[in-house]
């Protein structure tokens, strides 16, 4: 199973820092149709701690390093924001060490173990089985992007 994960997925792991506000101007219902008046709203803020960091002491970030998952925009050199106190439930995305190697991946369940499916064709699904190293790390609750 190991040469199912490519030598390119690699994962740097950074431990969320909370400990101060990261407040910013937001411009609430911003329109991504027609444009709309927003300018009487600019002193309002956001902090994104708040918003991105549910559960402070099990939140990781991790920056991403190949396309296994770019079908779903997470791309090479997107950062995740990795939360390791939630269930790892059916189709969701999850941070997963598999034989040796870090990987994202959603996870389809089934009977005798489970599935780690990319969202890539270029990249075959991994089956997960009893003889497998396998442990989920996380579940992946947001991704920061760059332009």
């Amino acid at each position: 199973m190991r040469d199912a994960i490519t030598e390119t997925e690699k994962f740097r792991f950074f431990s969320a820092s909370v400990t101060t506000a990261l407040e910013l101007v937001v411009i609430p219902g911003l329109a991504a149709g027609f444009p709309s008046p927003a300018a009487d709203f600019i002193d309002l803020t956001i902090d994104l701690n708040k918003e991105l960091i549910k559960n402070p002491s099990s939140t990781f970030l991790a920056r991403i390093e190949g396309d296994s998952m770019s079908d779903i925009n997470i791309c090479n050199g997107d950062i995740v924001v990795i939360d390791k106190s939630l269930d790892a439930t059916e189709g969701k995305i999850i941070v997963a060490f598999l034989n040796g190697a870090f990987t994202v991946k959603r996870i389809q369940f089934e009977k005798k173990g489970c599935w780690l499916v990319a969202e890539n064709p270029k990249y075959p699904a991994i089956r997960v089985t009893e003889e497998s190293d396998f442990q989920i790390w996380g579940v992946v609750v947001h991704v920061i992007k760059s332009f």
